[in-house]
């Protein structure tokens, strides 16, 4: 997968490791990968898992690890009916406190719960800070209020789905400076892969989409949202 990756120009990934008990457990199989990056957050599906004990433990594994570079993806996530909204917003606020004592940005999970998610982040003072909204699904008026506070947003895969309209237009409206570019690996492989297992080899065809959508030539799209990330997480460039 990692090969592919950067025969297809994708030169930098980024492995969330969901809790510190994946991190500790499988980081070390990207010791001969320095073109991997590492996120660490406990997803709002784990919320209970969101301990003390967690949170120290992530707080060490940040202080020693220096390919740890962002909180996440950690939020809000109302889909499913299995996790008591309470607990995912006092696990989501613990994180961000997190994030802010260590000055590192947070990567956002929102699912069904755009108001709620929203209310916390500005609750917790994160307007104008460093913030990346993973996996962007929405509408350009949601996208707007997000631009709004200065973050940034990440687009995936269903951009290139022809009855996503809501998502094209949102992209048509999102400055490319403020845009970033991922696969949700294994999830939401974009078109014509729709369907299938997404890998980081397949992040040109949503760039495809996106610069379709933008009227702009796909190397200018490839080009801006890679620096973008490089910028976002404080990455160099790995050739």
């Amino acid at each position: 997968v990692l090969d592919r990756a950067l025969a297809s120009g994708v030169f930098r990934t980024g492995n969330v490791f969901l809790g510190p008990q994946a991190y500790r457990a499988n980081r070390a199989c990207f010791d001969s990968r320095p073109e991997i990056f590492f996120l660490l957050g406990i997803h709002p599906g784990n919320a209970a898992d969101c301990t003390a004990e967690a949170l120290a433990d992530m707080r060490l594994a940040f202080s020693e690890d220096p390919r740890l570079r962002a909180v996440g993806e950690i939020g809000l996530d109302y889909y499913w009916n299995d996790f008591p909204r309470e607990v995912q917003q006092a696990a989501f606020r613990a994180q961000l406190a997190l994030a802010r004592d260590l000055g590192l940005p947070p990567v956002i999970h929102c699912r069904d719960a755009f108001e709620d998610t929203l209310r916390v982040l500005l609750d917790e003072g994160f307007s104008g800070k460093r913030l990346l909204w993973h996996c962007f699904g929405g509408d350009k008026s949601q996208a707007t209020e997000l631009l709004g506070h200065g973050w940034h947003l990440s687009i995936p895969g269903p951009v290139s789905y022809a009855k996503n309209e809501a998502l094209q237009d949102a992209v048509a409206n999102i400055p490319l400076e403020r845009m970033l570019l991922e696969t949700d690996c294994p999830y939401l492989s974009a078109e014509p892969w729709r369907g299938k297992r997404n890998h980081p080899a397949l992040l040109g065809f949503t760039a495809q989409a996106v610069a379709r959508i933008k009227n702009l030539p796909l190397e200018e799209v490839w080009a801006a949202t890679g620096r973008n990330a490089l910028t976002f997480f404080g990455l160099e460039a790995v050739s």
